[in-house]
């Protein structure tokens, strides 16, 4: 599988015109899947040695948990999350189950076996 890091200005840009640019970039690299992904930073947590170094707080979009979800948002983008499940075993590993939108699900069914291996 390609996966390609757009920067994030671009992002929006790149979403309108994604499935005809997927559909082309998968004819030319047979039997690859082809995705796009903002290029987002994640910034640490802020702690008593860094708070007064950094005089503005952490933005939202910024958070681990918040660029993990819009990754996630990035890979099935022409397809709408609508619900989003995690189950935390004994041991501590965590299992996540991503409920897709029903209505748009020929549009990304040959790329789920493929993002089942991938998360």
């Amino acid at each position: 599988s390609i996966i390609i890091y757009v920067p994030m200005p671009k992002l929006k840009a790149f979403q309108k015109i994604q499935t005809r640019l997927v559909r082309e970039l998968e004819k030319k690299f047979s039997g690859k899947h082809v995705m796009f992904v903002g290029e987002r930073k994640i910034l640490p947590k802020p702690t008593r040695k860094t708070r007064t170094k950094n005089k503005q707080k952490r933005p939202r979009s910024r958070t681990l948990t918040s660029v993990y979800d819009a990754l996630l948002e990035d890979l099935v983008y022409p397809v709408e999350i609508v619900g989003k499940r995690i189950r935390v075993k004994l041991d501590g590993s965590q299992l996540i189950k991503v409920h897709l939108d029903k209505n748009e699900q020929t549009n990304i069914e040959h790329k789920v076996l493929f993002l089942f291996f991938f998360t």
